[in-house]
């Protein structure tokens, strides 16, 4: 069981240019309000966000939290992510993941984006080694491919998915519909749309802003430009734009919980705030008259 909410520990988190004393608090102030999953993954934030996860950690009861990591991705330096999803490097990953992080056990190890050609045998074999060492307590995957989730669905040694899912992204929902059938749990990735509901210049307030309004031109440009059709969500007088996103994918009954990520203190009481709040039809049908525009 986890909390429907949970904290993603990546990008400008687990940067160096991000004062350690403000990720390690914010992760803090996630536990002291009712947070128990913590998302996070071997190469991100070149590698710098597991080990910041792990300092956060330190001298803290995680009993009661599930530590979520992923492998098969690494980073390589100079701003590149390697790719390794072979059962041995798998393995490797895990053990590390458990050092950086401080843990005795992982509470959900996932592999990161792998093809449906790597989810051989032997890799499933290892996965269901490392559960019975007690190393990790569940076992899945994360996706951009609905395929590879599909057929992740047919897999008995994969416990969990985690999808993309968001106002952007509404084709997901039969997939979580067949997940959730299939017995799975279910991980909502991105469900703010990378902020991408709210024009870009609205969000630049310092330097991670910065950063991320860069990464959205080089990377997402039509999320972009598709995000500003929701500029509705606001507007709201019910509650803030990003309360409104988070609402619409925990409405899904397929979904467990959505991970988001959060760098000023503000911001992580004001989406975990969306805990409980429910959409008010008005604002549901217009969302989906948007999506069906979208088409």
């Amino acid at each position: 069981m986890v909390s429907e909410l949970g904290f993603g520990c990546a990008s400008w988190w687990g940067r160096p240019a991000f004062d350690e004393r403000m990720a390690l608090g914010l992760v803090h102030e996630a536990i002291d309000l009712g947070v128990t999953l913590f998302d996070t993954g071997a190469s991100y934030s070149a590698g710098q966000a597991e080990p910041r996860l792990g300092r956060a950690l330190k001298g803290r009861d995680t009993s009661g939290l599930v530590i979520a990591t992923k492998a098969g991705t690494y980073h390589a330096g100079r701003g590149r992510i390697g790719r390794d999803m072979s059962p041995a490097a798998i393995a490797a990953s895990a053990e590390r993941s458990l050092r950086h992080l401080g843990q005795d056990a992982l509470g959900l190890l996932q592999l990161h984006g792998p093809a449906i050609a790597e989810l051989t045998d032997d890799l499933l074999e290892v996965l269901a080694g490392l559960k019975a060492r007690g190393l990790v307590r569940a076992v899945g995957l994360n996706s951009f491919d609905p395929a590879v989730i599909d057929h992740a669905l047919g897999l008995r040694g994969i416990d969990v998915v985690m999808v993309d899912y968001n106002v952007l992204r509404p084709e997901r929902e039969p997939l979580i519909a067949r997940a959730a059938a299939a017995g799975k749990g279910v991980l909502a990735g991105m469900p703010l749309a990378m902020g991408h509901t709210r024009p870009l210049l609205s969000r630049l307030r310092g330097p991670r802003d910065l950063w991320y309004a860069a990464r959205a031109l080089a990377r997402h440009r039509d999320a972009l430009s598709r995000g500003a059709r929701f500029g509705f969500l606001h507007r709201l007088p019910e509650m803030t734009g990003s309360q409104a996103a988070l609402a619409y994918v925990l409405a899904n009954p397929g979904v467990d919980a959505a991970v988001f990520g959060a760098t000023r203190p503000a911001h992580l009481r004001e989406n975990l705030a969306a805990a409980g709040l429910a959409l008010p039809d008005g604002v549901k049908a217009r969302i989906r008259a948007v999506q069906r525009a979208d088409r």
